[in-house]
């Protein structure tokens, strides 16, 4: 089934068309809006918006002419229906409406979290089912066990800020540029993860639930008031602040697999593209005995074809999204 896919969750524009059954994605654009929120040190909703209703159109139409098919070939379309910024996700998942009723295709409504879950299935290596899933982004920071495609259960998540969240929030107490996590991610690779002992919030010991705001403070307290910090200083805060969070993530998400008795474990999300929570998830799932299945890093950040994916099975589950249907700012997953 060709599948048309929008994702505006966020302030990224992304539109993809994807060929579910083939696991085949003949396209995936991504318009960015870095540039326009940059200036601020963080996303604005009503600019994020405004850009989306801008990008919507040039997108999609990108996604159809790079994937070589027109919209006579598309038989579902499919977006993102939530969670996110409700004045964003209104106007990809209200576009995706319009244009599905004057094409009378059936359209269906994706909760992003859903498209992150699956997003690994993409992939040549895919996993079978069930398996234990840590989602870990800018917004959300969440165990699932995953038995199939549209049957999940929530193990754990933040109780505060997610994980991504902490790296740009972070980023900005150390006056690195917009989006910062990234370069937070970066910097540590050049420092010392030992230099300053972070605390690592374990809650208690069968919790599978995260909290990171602790941390972040105690980074703001090593953080010199007025004083411009070295950039060996910086260097080594951003690798002992990311190791806080990356042991801390790994430790968690193999103590679910352990307690679902899963031998796969699969990793979504933002975050999920940063290379030192790659490298650590893969050394402690060789070390018991699990299959680590990664998504590309450009599945990992927000994106239409995950969306195209959990689209086809919201679809065959005869999940139908209506005129009426609205936007959801919070996801009944999370």
């Amino acid at each position: 089934m060709l599948t048309l896919a929008i994702e505006t969750s966020c302030d990224d524009t992304a539109a993809a068309v994807v060929a579910v059954e083939r696991r085949c994605v003949l396209s995936s654009i991504i318009s960015s809006q870095n540039e326009v929120h940059s200036p601020f040190g963080g996303i604005v909703p009503e600019l994020a918006s405004r850009r989306h209703i801008e990008a919507i159109q040039p997108v999609v139409t990108a996604a159809l002419d790079k994937a070589g098919v027109a919209l006579d070939n598309i038989e579902l379309i499919a977006a993102t229906q939530g969670p996110g910024l409700v004045g964003s996700l209104l106007v990809g998942f209200t576009f995706a409406k319009a244009l599905a009723l004057v094409r009378s295709l059936p359209c269906v409504g994706v909760d992003h979290l859903s498209g992150h879950l699956l997003s690994c299935l993409l992939e040549t290596d895919a996993p079978d089912f069930p398996y234990t899933a840590l989602i870990v982004s800018g917004g959300n920071t969440a165990l699932f066990r995953v038995d199939s495609p549209s049957a999940c259960t929530r193990l754990g998540r933040t109780r505060d800020d997610a994980a991504g969240e902490a790296f740009d929030k972070v980023a900005k107490m150390l006056g690195l540029d917009y989006p910062g996590g990234p370069i937070v991610a970066r910097l540590a690779e050049e420092g010392d993860p030992q230099a300053y002992s972070f605390p690592r919030a374990w809650l208690n010991k069968q919790s599978l639930d995260f909290s990171f705001s602790g941390l972040k403070t105690a980074v703001r307290n090593v953080v010199p008031t007025g004083q411009k910090i070295s950039a060996l200083q910086l260097r080594d805060i951003c690798a002992s602040f990311q190791e806080a969070v990356v042991e801390v993530l790994v430790h968690k998400t193999i103590l679910a697999a352990r307690a679902n008795t899963h031998q796969r474990v699969v990793l979504g999300g933002g975050v999920a593209a940063n290379r030192h929570l790659r490298e650590s998830m893969r050394m402690r799932c060789a070390q018991e005995g699990i299959r680590l299945f990664l998504p590309s890093p450009a599945y990992c950040t927000d994106n239409a074809a995950m969306i195209a994916l959990a689209g086809y099975h919201t679809f065959l589950a005869g999940e139908l999204a209506q005129p009426d249907s609205d936007a959801y700012s919070r996801s009944p997953l999370h």
